[in-house]
């Protein structure tokens, strides 16, 4: 008896879509590793966390495959882009990536759709959330620098940024949270 409830396409656009959360978490990893030679523990350390999280993000949609009866596949992944060329750059980088990742997600949710598969019409729901924030994370972070000066941005800035992000938290509030009293 066949348990697969995922069209052919689904699962295997899926399948990439697992691979491409594999591969963020490379970059974040590889990225937080550049950061931390450079002597920006704190920043370091948020990359780190964020690595952390896209493994995550991959393994819920592995979980989600072998709940619907499909096939995971797990394939080899790229191997991260090069270093950042600056803090300015790294964060560039990241919103680049994210802004990809979240044309995949749409692809994904349309492809849903289209198949009137609603049960991952509905999961890819949480993907369409995280995006939003992790978008909106990453432009934040791009702003602050570009206040303190982008590329030339001063070692104090720095500092201060890297001390910052130490413990700072790896999600920003949501659209959906705001209110009038606290946009």
């Amino acid at each position: 008896m066949n348990t697969n409830r995922l069209s052919m396409t689904l699962a295997a656009a899926l399948n990439e879509q697992m691979t491409k959360e594999a591969h963020a978490s490379q970059i974040y990893l590889s990225y937080a590793s550049w950061a931390d030679l450079q002597g920006f523990e704190g920043i370091a350390n948020f990359l780190f966390r964020h690595a952390e999280e896209e493994r995550n993000h991959m393994m819920k949609i592995l979980k989600y495959i072998l709940d619907r009866g499909a096939e995971v596949k797990v394939t080899a992944i790229p191997a991260p882009h090069p270093n950042p060329l600056s803090i300015n750059n790294c964060f560039e980088k990241i919103f680049e990536h994210e802004v990809e990742n979240t044309k995949a997600v749409y692809s994904l949710v349309k492809m849903s759709f289209e198949e009137d598969d609603w049960s991952t019409w509905n999961f890819m729901q949480w993907f369409v959330k995280e995006q939003i924030e992790e978008e909106a994370l990453a432009m934040s972070l791009l702003d602050k620098i570009k206040i303190a000066g982008g590329e030339k941005v001063s070692n104090e800035a720095l500092y201060t940024l890297d001390r910052d992000l130490k413990d700072a938290p790896d999600s920003v509030e949501s659209p959906q949270e705001a209110t009038a009293e606290k946009p």
